[in-house]
């Protein structure tokens, strides 16, 4: 296979990576055909896959416009994935020029591609860790050179924690670094789950498949235990809802969105995207049996 020039040196073509998926979802142009052709799979189980992806990606842009407002312009995107069109350091910088961010990810394709993607630019960093290992992304000199010690920061885990399983406790994780936020700091969360999802249950099984083919299985949780990661965080309004429903814009995307890849279905509330997600208590007593499949719940909590 003849290798593309803007392929990062040393990364394998041959094997898909969910961070290029993931562009190709959202119809971007850091992506290879072997990446095209696992997406392709996915979108032929459930159509809508691309629609989901989409609608997370506007909740993202979403929280972090809404951090800029209340003041917070230095954001840690964890799973970060490739920082391409509508990114975090793009939204936040349109919004105030002095905004820093401090993209990190555990995926050398990742790494390699955003690397490349803010060579020159001096208000982004990119540091190659892992969630579970938190102590490494805090003492990163990128973190200390663009997040000033005692600024709030917005921390991003978006569409990263469903791929972190129960036995490596990514509570535990994601508490570890809420413990080193300055008060002020927000949580900007997304999660696949297992509640009201869209999915036929052979549909879940087949997207579930692409997944594990690839290395990358998806762990799905009952919004019980998504809400679990808030814990010491003050969830703002409306707390964790389906993601097109937080705080939902009059025109969502003013900056444009590219175009959604071939195979995709269905309008801007397609049924995978519109149902997503739950409204129940986080803390009713037991949880359902779900068989349902999965979609996204998003929500944005503070520190007091």
């Amino acid at each position: 296979m003849e290798r593309p020039c803007r392929a990062p040196s040393g990364i394998d073509l041959s094997v898909p990576s969910v961070s290029r998926i993931y562009d190709y979802y959202l119809g971007g142009s850091h992506n290879f055909e072997v990446d095209r052709e696992a997406g392709r799979r996915a979108i032929e189980a459930f159509p809508d896959m691309p629609k989901i992806m989409q609608a997370n990606r506007a909740f993202m842009r979403r929280a972090v416009r809404y951090a800029v407002e209340r003041g917070v312009n230095r954001f840690l995107d964890v799973g970060s994935g490739i920082p391409t069109f509508g990114s975090v350091h793009e939204i936040a910088r349109a919004a105030d020029p002095e905004a820093r961010v401090v993209y990190v990810d555990h995926d050398p394709v990742a790494v390699a591609h955003s690397r490349t993607v803010l060579e020159g630019n001096d208000r982004a960093g990119v540091v190659a860790a892992d969630l579970r290992s938190p102590e490494a992304i805090l003492r990163s000199p990128e973190v200390t050179r663009l997040l000033a010690p005692g600024r709030p920061v917005a921390l991003l885990l978006v569409a990263v924690l469903h791929f972190v399983p129960d036995e490596d406790d990514p509570w535990a994780a994601v508490a570890r670094l809420r413990d080193a936020l300055a008060p002020g700091s927000l949580l900007i969360l997304t999660h696949a789950a297992t509640e009201g999802g869209p999915m036929k249950p052979e549909e879940g099984e087949k997207v579930e498949s692409v997944y594990r083919t690839i290395g990358s299985p998806l762990c799905t949780r009952s919004r019980r235990d998504v809400a679990r990661f808030f814990k010491g965080f003050s969830l703002v309004e409306p707390g964790l809802v389906p993601m097109p429903t937080w705080r939902p814009e009059p025109r969502e995307d003013p900056e444009g969105e590219p175009e959604a890849p071939r195979g995709a279905q269905g309008g801007p509330e397609a049924r995978g995207a519109g149902k997503a997600g739950a409204a129940a208590d986080p803390d009713h007593a037991a949880d359902p049996v779900f068989t349902a499949g999965f979609a996204g719940v998003a929500g944005v909590g503070r520190k007091p």
